[in-house]
């Protein structure tokens, strides 16, 4: 039998409460992450790989109107940030926790990726993060040169080029930087920007220090698409190595809730983290 790939979410209990008690998976701006340059490092990189083709083969004029084109799409990048929700492939990790699960304070989410790939469908796509870091091989870079090379006039009004830079941005949200290559992450991402392909409207958390922009995807509707039920979605729910959150409490919150074949899945991290220490 083949053994089930799991990818795994690090939150906070906040966020288990809307995708357990809600249903609902909220997918944050890329830019507003903790890998927020990471779109701007695709898109520079993009950049500067195919200007630097047009410089070495002297197209000046092509050279010209591309640097004014990226110039001013790159004053656009939060109209065109991507928004996602991201898991790991690593089970328990102490990198995980501090970075995503509150420092060891959250849970863990193990999500069948199977089941996540049925479920993504349409306007979502489940994407492997790939990590480059050297932009010059990568297959845009041709594309880009071959039409800005080809294109007469405007740039802004060749349909192609648009659509290729559109493509560009979306690919950006499934790039990280080779430094984070251990991360092994996975993403579930949406691009509201194409809005003719994408009908879930945006939601916007107010705290004391400022408002954040989500789309919140509704789980039982994509189960329900997908011939699927949550439970069947979620695998295990860990407990972080420097929470204190009650494994009694949680197991009768998750059967309160109408979840309790999931508390029977609940794990308690064996991860040795330990930050709440002193040392004199």
């Amino acid at each position: 039998m083949r053994e089930q790939q799991l990818l795994y979410h690090y939150t906070d209990y906040q966020a288990l409460d809307g995708i357990v008690g809600k249903g609902q998976l909220r997918l944050n701006n890329l830019l507003n992450m903790n890998d927020a340059a990471e779109m701007r490092l695709f898109m520079e990189g993009l950049f500067t790989a195919v200007t630097d083709r047009l410089r070495k083969d002297g197209m000046h004029d092509a050279l010209k109107a591309v640097k004014m084109l990226f110039h001013e799409e790159s004053k656009k990048e939060f109209y065109y940030s991507a928004y996602a929700a991201c898991f790991s492939k690593n089970r328990d990790d102490a990198a995980q926790w501090e970075r995503y699960g509150n420092h060891g304070r959250g849970v863990c989410i193990a999500f069948s990726r199977e089941v996540l790939q049925r479920m993504a469908a349409g306007t979502v796509s489940l994407e492997e993060v790939y990590y480059q870091a050297d932009m010059r091989t990568h297959k845009l870079v041709d594309v880009f040169y071959e039409l800005v090379r080809d294109a007469s006039g405007n740039l802004r009004e060749d349909t192609r080029v648009m659509d290729c830079l559109e493509e560009a941005w979306i690919a950006s949200a499934a790039f990280k930087h080779p430094s984070f290559a251990s991360e092994k992450e996975t993403r579930l991402v949406a691009s509201p920007f194409s809005r003719k392909y994408f009908d879930v409207e945006p939601c916007y958390h107010i705290s004391t220090e400022r408002i954040k922009k989500y789309y919140p995807l509704n789980l039982n509707k994509m189960c329900d698409n997908a011939g699927c039920s949550l439970e069947d979605a979620i695998h295990e729910i860990m407990i972080g190595p420097e929470s204190t959150q009650s494994k009694a409490i949680l197991e009768d919150y998750l059967k309160d809730t109408g979840m309790g074949k999931l508390a029977e899945k609940v794990a308690i991290s064996d991860c040795p983290l330990r930050r709440s220490y002193t040392t004199s």
